[in-house]
């Protein structure tokens, strides 16, 4: 590994918390993407991705049960409970652990589901469905895409190290679906772009007698190596990224809990919550802050893209 790309891998881990993509040290997105390997395995060690953060209680029903760069959501309910996400291939014990720590058991976990099936969020779905028997859903566009255990994916389908254990999904979900066990009502929303069946589910949970929309948002961000208008990644990419933010600016939650931590600020809003408890996850200015940053620097991206596919005049 040369200096100048351990310089860049290293500036992109830094700045990945809100979804930016730097050009750091003269590098283009173009020799960023030449090196997935790279780029995964500093993602992976500068964000802490395989670190245990210990879980904690969000509010009613959501506990985070994830690594200190990775989301995972325990939703729990009298009949069973939903797990969100998964983190890396090797955190499914760990995850476990989390659960039964808050003094849950991770075998009463019934629904397993997911923002997209890159291995970072579906690594260790395999091992949890294998010990708790629960049913996976999965988006009917990335139903494919997770059986194929990463080997369809557009961008890193060759590459090993995004592969993870190949999962079948038990139920296939479509934009809009109501996801109903016990008192607890789930929404898909398809917010396609990342991935073709990228999901962003939203929910209502009472806690003291308070209500709170709480959305798990995904889909805006742009890797190295995608390319949007020409030579598309796949058909109408494009179309997909602006569908999805027109989603998700249409979305007011109270909370929002995104797939990595550092963006929606896990650390301090965790710290807080020692004594405001749950309004201190409440930030609907920073979730507006999120998606208007998302979308800039994707049309940003598109502008830099159409420039040099134009023709140039002298």
């Amino acid at each position: 590994m040369t200096r100048r790309i351990r310089q860049c891998a290293s500036a992109l881990a830094a700045v990945w918390a809100i979804g930016l993509v730097p050009l750091a040290a003269g590098q283009t997105q173009e020799e960023l993407a030449a090196n997935p390997k790279l780029f995964l395995a500093t993602l992976n060690k500068e964000m802490k991705w395989e670190v245990p953060a210990g879980p904690t209680k969000v509010v009613g029903p959501i506990y985070f049960v994830g690594t200190m760069g990775l989301s995972s959501w325990l939703i729990t309910t009298p009949r069973g409970h939903v797990l969100l996400n998964t983190g890396m291939p090797s955190s499914g014990p760990m995850i476990a652990d989390s659960i039964r720590q808050l003094g849950f058991s991770p075998e009463e976990i019934r629904i397993i589901i997911f923002s997209h099936a890159h291995v970072d969020h579906v690594g260790a779905v395999a091992f949890l469905k294998k010990l708790s028997g629960a049913a996976v859903l999965a988006m009917e566009q990335e139903a494919e895409l997770l059986q194929s255990g990463g080997a369809l994916d557009f961008q890193y389908g060759q590459e090993p190290d995004f592969r993870f254990e190949p999962v079948k999904a038990n139920r296939l979900l479509h934009d809009g679906d109501r996801l109903t066990i016990g008192d607890l009502v789930l929404t898909p929303r398809l917010t396609p772009g990342h991935t073709k069946g990228t999901t962003t589910w939203t929910t209502r949970v009472m806690d003291g007698g308070k209500g709170y929309n709480v959305v798990f948002p995904d889909g805006t961000s742009v890797n190295p190596g995608y390319r949007l208008t020409v030579k598309p990644s796949y058909p109408d990419i494009e179309g997909d990224y602006w569908k999805t933010f027109g989603v998700l600016e249409s979305i007011k939650p109270d909370i929002w809990l995104s797939p990595h931590t550092q963006k929606f600020g896990f650390e301090a809003k965790r710290a807080r919550a020692a004594t405001q408890g749950p309004d201190a996850w409440v930030d609907p200015e920073g979730y507006r802050k999120y998606v208007a940053e998302a979308r800039q620097k994707f049309e940003a991206q598109l502008k830099a893209e159409r420039a040099a596919a134009a023709p140039s005049k002298r």
